[in-house]
């Protein structure tokens, strides 16, 4: 993989800027001296980043619906709800559990003190599941009336960028699924990923 961005990289270097991620990287003045493995966590970042959460929220989303029927009715009803239902399918699958930050200053969070260089966790899972910011936490509700209030995405500087991407694949998934399948049926246990991190599936069977 390195290899081979390299040779874009040399390529887009020695050429006028372009519009595309790795044009933009090299003649960004942030970015433009980065080191081979910074280059490298870069990529990772944004080809697994895109990977895994997106496909993790496939599977979840159509979990959900299954233990959901009332759900799955009022989106065959209404086909309108797609766009909505994508929110709460990230939110509801919270396809990262948490991200890790270290504190850049001393501070005071909740009653807690923070101190410069502390390592912390957000766990986006628990804030999804807050009743005091969400209503009916626990439930899948595919027509909530603010939808995108989640933290799957985090939140701030370190807001997803491929935010926008995800929600468009997930709803031209499911508009091709509402038109090519007239059931999905989920006929066995999922097999989730042991991980932590990941909130993800290795296997869940499916009749069409």
């Amino acid at each position: 993989m390195l290899e081979y961005f390299t040779r874009l990289w040399n390529e887009r270097v020695n050429q006028a800027p372009r519009s595309d991620l790795i044009s933009m990287l090299a003649h960004g003045p942030a970015t433009r001296n980065m080191g081979p493995l910074e280059y490298m966590g870069n990529l990772v970042l944004l080809i697994v980043g895109g990977n895994d959460t997106t496909r993790n929220s496939m599977t979840g989303g159509l979990l959900a619906l299954n233990d959901f029927p009332e759900e799955m009715a009022k989106l065959r009803a209404n086909p309108a709800l797609i766009e909505g239902m994508v929110s709460e399918i990230i939110r509801w699958q919270t396809p990262l559990a948490y991200m890790r930050r270290t504190a850049m200053a001393d501070t005071e969070l909740g009653g807690k003190q923070i101190k410069k260089g502390d390592k912390l966790a957000m766990w986006y899972l628990s804030g999804n599941r807050d009743a005091s910011a969400i209503r009916d936490p626990d439930r899948f509700i595919i027509d909530r009336e603010r939808p995108r209030q989640h933290l799957s995405f985090g939140f701030g500087i370190h807001r997803c960028v491929g935010n926008r991407l995800a929600e468009l694949q997930l709803k031209i998934l499911w508009e091709e699924i509402l038109k090519r399948f007239e059931r999905i049926e989920v006929v066995g246990e999922p097999t989730r990923v042991r991980s932590a991190f990941v909130r993800g599936f290795s296997k869940l069977p499916v009749r069409l």
